[in-house]
Protein backbone atom coordinates (compact mmCIF):
# COMPACT_ATOMS: atom_id res chain seq x y z
CA UNK A 1 0.00 0.00 0.00
CA UNK A 2 1.21 3.55 -1.27
CA UNK A 3 1.27 6.14 1.40
CA UNK A 4 -1.42 8.39 -0.90
CA UNK A 5 -3.80 5.20 -0.57
CA UNK A 6 -3.12 5.15 3.15
CA UNK A 7 -4.05 8.64 2.92
CA UNK A 8 -7.29 8.33 0.96
CA UNK A 9 -8.35 5.89 3.15
CA UNK A 10 -8.17 7.94 6.37
CA UNK A 11 -9.96 10.69 4.73
CA UNK A 12 -12.71 7.99 3.80
CA UNK A 13 -12.88 7.10 7.06
CA UNK A 14 -12.89 10.66 8.60
CA UNK A 15 -15.48 11.58 5.98
CA UNK A 16 -17.29 8.26 6.51
CA UNK A 17 -17.90 9.31 10.50
CA UNK A 18 -18.54 13.00 9.80
CA UNK A 19 -21.83 11.82 8.18
CA UNK A 20 -22.82 9.30 10.86
CA UNK A 21 -21.97 11.81 13.57
CA UNK A 22 -24.25 14.98 11.81
CA UNK A 23 -27.11 15.99 12.55
CA UNK A 24 -28.64 18.48 10.38
CA UNK A 25 -29.98 16.76 7.24
CA UNK A 26 -28.37 19.91 5.03
CA UNK A 27 -24.81 19.59 6.63
CA UNK A 28 -25.79 15.67 6.34
CA UNK A 29 -26.23 16.10 2.64
CA UNK A 30 -23.46 18.40 1.86
CA UNK A 31 -21.19 16.07 4.18
CA UNK A 32 -22.41 13.06 2.27
CA UNK A 33 -21.05 14.60 -1.00
CA UNK A 34 -17.53 14.91 -0.19
CA UNK A 35 -17.88 11.58 1.45
CA UNK A 36 -18.68 10.98 -2.14
CA UNK A 37 -15.89 12.69 -3.75
CA UNK A 38 -13.32 11.49 -0.55
CA UNK A 39 -14.17 7.85 -2.32
CA UNK A 40 -14.14 8.44 -5.70
CA UNK A 41 -10.06 10.26 -5.19
CA UNK A 42 -9.88 6.48 -2.94
CA UNK A 43 -10.54 4.52 -6.20
CA UNK A 44 -8.70 6.31 -8.40
CA UNK A 45 -5.62 5.59 -6.17
CA UNK A 46 -6.64 2.01 -6.03
CA UNK A 47 -6.52 1.78 -9.87
CA UNK A 48 -10.25 2.02 -10.53
CA UNK A 49 -10.79 5.20 -12.83
CA UNK A 50 -14.06 3.88 -14.12
CA UNK A 51 -15.82 2.99 -10.93
CA UNK A 52 -14.16 6.60 -9.73
CA UNK A 53 -16.13 8.69 -12.30
CA UNK A 54 -19.36 7.08 -11.84
CA UNK A 55 -18.81 7.57 -7.88
CA UNK A 56 -18.18 11.37 -8.43
CA UNK A 57 -21.34 11.56 -10.78
CA UNK A 58 -23.81 9.28 -7.83
CA UNK A 59 -22.48 10.13 -4.50
CA UNK A 60 -20.51 13.19 -5.54
CA UNK A 61 -23.54 15.02 -7.17
CA UNK A 62 -27.22 13.34 -7.78
CA UNK A 63 -27.66 12.41 -4.39
CA UNK A 64 -26.50 14.92 -2.88
CA UNK A 65 -28.82 17.41 -4.95
CA UNK A 66 -31.95 14.89 -4.99
CA UNK A 67 -31.49 15.73 -1.16
CA UNK A 68 -31.31 19.18 -1.02
CA UNK A 69 -34.01 19.55 -3.31
CA UNK A 70 -36.58 17.38 -1.15
CA UNK A 71 -35.42 19.17 2.21
CA UNK A 72 -36.27 22.76 0.08
CA UNK A 73 -39.65 21.24 -0.76
CA UNK A 74 -40.16 19.97 2.42
CA UNK A 75 -39.54 23.15 4.05
CA UNK A 76 -41.85 25.05 1.64
CA UNK A 77 -44.59 23.09 2.20
CA UNK A 78 -44.26 23.40 5.72
CA UNK A 79 -44.35 27.34 5.34
CA UNK A 80 -47.03 26.68 3.53
CA UNK A 81 -49.45 24.86 6.01
CA UNK A 82 -48.13 27.08 8.61
CA UNK A 83 -49.50 30.23 6.83
CA UNK A 84 -52.71 28.57 5.68
CA UNK A 85 -53.45 27.96 9.18
CA UNK A 86 -53.02 31.39 10.72
CA UNK A 87 -55.67 32.54 9.20
CA UNK A 88 -57.72 29.94 10.21
CA UNK A 89 -60.36 30.95 12.84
Amino acid sequence: MTALQAVCLIAVAVAGTAVVLTRDPLRQAVSSAVLGVALAVLFFAFGAPDVALSQIVVAGVAVPVMVLLTLAKIRTDERAEDGSSEGDP
